[in-house]
């Protein structure tokens, strides 16, 4: 079954999941093209980044504005905004790729079909409703009403006038009004997603799939999914630029020490743990499944393979009629053997080391830079300076 007839309209660069109001608006603007939405971000972003400072240069805030104590502005326009767009630009392509190797694969069976295109249909179609971005952008104001009860980290976090010094001014109600609310509204559609992706990954597993356990990827075929969530880490690090940064707020206000930052991070782990690992293990018990399947299978084949090639060559005393010495029957057990052994290294939980360290990584590195609150970059260099010289 080629791509086409499984899967069709499925082209890298031109199928995307993504949509809904926001995504259409972002195409009649010019602002996205096919499946990359970056213009759209950098421009959200980039925009309401101007009209704050522009507020903030007629009321003469500037200072504040650039402090330390208020660098969670900065970080969530310029920075976490772009890292969403960018994310699900990234992920788009392979997502298309995943859609169409699993049926060019025939690990899903053409009698599968059909029941796999419907959930494939139904995934884009709630991608692309106007109610799940309605009842986002109306969590994302729900957490405006609620203010300084959410549990969140620094001083530019919500609209407080005890946390913020400029929160009653025309810069403090464009940010806390309108700036928050539409990072909290694109962080809430992407969680909105990944429900979607999770829901397709449930429904993909109750399909009778064809999963190979001696599969070189270990995943019985399903390895492309790690490819696919490793486009998850611009996400994950948007949220731990946004943890980072309300952070280093609490610190520069001396609110917070330094060393009592440690549960926030391991918070942080597990949350991105939970985004980008959790849907995978969705998949556990079918890989796992299809791994003791094929143990069975494999045990049952070699017990038969090695009674014959012992009855053979050891344990009947009589010639075979062909010399030992360069028979297939010795290569033909080592073949089993590395099949077995195949078997064996298959992973029946989807969870590569490369993956787990991408994660650790996206969500640390944003952390990492907390650092130079406690040791700052010019003093970092001027001790390795001194080490380097020998001083």
């Amino acid at each position: 079954m080629t791509p086409a007839a499984g899967a069709p309209g499925l082209q890298a660069g031109t199928f995307t999941v993504f949509g809904g109001p926001l995504y259409r608006f972002g195409r009649r603007l010019g602002l996205v093209r096919g499946a990359n939405t970056v213009p759209l971000g950098l421009s959200l972003g980039g925009a309401l980044w101007l009209v704050l400072l522009l507020f903030a240069l007629i009321e003469g805030l500037v200072d504040p504005l650039f402090s330390l104590s208020a660098i969670g502005v900065h970080v969530r326009l310029l920075v976490a905004l772009p890292l969403f767009f960018i994310g699900e630009t990234l992920l788009a392509p392979c997502l298309a790729t995943f859609f169409v190797t699993v049926v060019r694969a025939e690990v899903v069976p053409a009698s599968e079909m059909p029941a796999f295109r419907a959930a494939m249909g139904s995934m884009r179609r709630l991608a692309d409703a106007w109610l799940p971005e309605l009842l986002c952008l109306l969590g994302a104001v729900a957490m405006l009403l609620a203010g300084s009860h959410l549990p969140v980290h620094g001083a530019t976090a919500a609209l407080d006038p005890e946390r913020v010094a400029i929160a009653s001014t025309l810069t403090g109600q464009w940010y806390a009004v309108v700036c928050l609310t539409v990072v909290r509204f694109v962080l809430l559609r992407w969680l909105w997603w990944l429900l979607l992706w999770s829901v397709f990954l449930w429904r993909l597993s109750r399909l009778d799939l064809h999963l190979v356990p001696t599969h070189p990827d270990r995943q019985a075929g399903l390895g492309y999914l790690q490819a696919v969530h490793a486009q998850l880490m611009p996400t994950v690090g948007a949220i731990s630029a946004i943890q980072a940064a309300g952070l280093a707020e609490e610190v520069a206000r001396g609110t917070m020490a330094f060393e009592a930052m440690a549960p926030a991070v391991v918070l942080l782990v597990a949350v991105a743990a939970a985004l980008v690992l959790g849907p995978l293990v969705i998949l556990a018990p079918r890989l796992r499944s299809a791994r003791l399947a094929g143990q069975e299978l494999y045990m049952e084949l070699g017990s038969r393979y090695v009674n014959a090639f012992e009855k053979k060559w050891l344990a009947s005393g009589e010639d075979p009629g062909e010399p030992f010495l360069g028979t297939s029957d010795v290569g033909s057990l080592a073949d089993l053997q590395t099949s077995f052994g195949a078997v064996e290294d298959m992973r029946w939980i989807p969870v590569s080391f490369r993956l787990t360290l991408l994660t650790l990584a996206a969500a640390l590195l944003p952390m990492a830079l907390l650092l130079l609150l406690k040791y700052p970059i010019d003093d970092l260099s001027r001790k390795l300076i001194e080490r380097l010289l020998g001083a």
